[in-house]
């Protein structure tokens, strides 16, 4: 009897150990476990005031970079929460999220296929196809759509997400920098779920378990302002240039919190 008890005591131990990451000390279970907290409710008749602003963030940043850390970034969580149908993707050719792209659709944007000439020891060609992959590395900005607005009924200045869109580089056949282009657009309030889930990189404290949905309510991340709310739906890009450009966006970021301040001025 004493045998068997110590058997299974050896049998439970190991199949704990076995349960959670060897590369760890303890098992993580905080992010598995904490769902995201709901939004406060908001009626129409509270919208006090509202902006929309559209951003773009460099990954490059050292504020940014967890967006790129090689061990489970943001673009891999993305494409892979879709290949498991638990986001649903958007067209880029608009970002009202009204364009839901098809499994097959979003495989054409991951991977695309291409011909190639490829040269054999007898000094002839023979044609052959290629699939070339979007990796991470080459997601070098991202767009974000937000919408700020006061809440008369809490007497608060609040900012929703709306959405995100990777930007891939695109260059020409001799390997000139042609245009951003997004590749798609996830609605951030559908994805909340999964990022709520997946870890981000905290450098100050590891122990800390951070979550994407974290870092993305928190606003921890580095974003210059690009478009915002206009009659004529124009960029900063089609009006300035150069450091009119950026003052320009530094004037949208002190156009929403000069309202807050006037707000309680009056």
């Amino acid at each position: 009897m004493n045998k068997i008890l110590i058997y299974l005591f050896t049998f439970a131990v190991c199949g704990q150990l076995h349960a959670q990451n060897l590369d760890d000390i303890t098992r993580r279970t905080t992010l598995q476990e904490k769902p995201p907290l709901a939004y406060p409710a908001l009626s129409e008749r509270d919208l006090f005031w509202e902006h929309r602003v559209w951003r773009v963030i460099d990954v490059r940043e050292k504020m940014n970079l967890p967006f790129i850390n090689p061990e489970r970034p943001l673009f891999d969580i993305i494409t892979e929460a879709a290949e498991q149908s638990k986001i649903t993707l958007y067209s880029a050719e608009t970002d009202d999220f009204s364009l839901p792209l098809q499994p097959e659709e979003v495989q054409q944007i991951l991977f695309s296929r291409d011909t190639v000439e490829i040269w054999t020891d007898t000094e002839t060609t023979t044609l052959q196809e290629i699939t070339n992959e979007i990796y991470f590395e080459d997601i070098k900005r991202w767009r974000i759509k937000e919408v700020w607005y006061f809440d008369s009924n809490a007497s608060v200045m609040r900012c929703r997400i709306l959405g995100i869109a990777p930007l891939r580089e695109v260059y020409d056949d001799w390997g000139n920098f042609k245009y951003e282009q997004p590749l798609f657009w996830v609605h951030y309030p559908s994805a909340r779920s999964v990022f709520a889930r997946e870890q981000v990189f905290n450098a100050g404290n590891q122990a800390a378990r951070t979550s994407w949905e974290d870092l993305f309510e928190m606003r921890r991340f580095a974003g210059v302002a690009y478009k915002e709310s206009d009659v004529l739906n124009r960029r900063l890009s089609d009006m300035y240039s150069g450091v009119d450009r950026l003052l320009e966006a530094d004037k949208i970021d002190a156009k929403v919190f000069n309202f807050e301040q006037d707000v309680w001025s009056k």
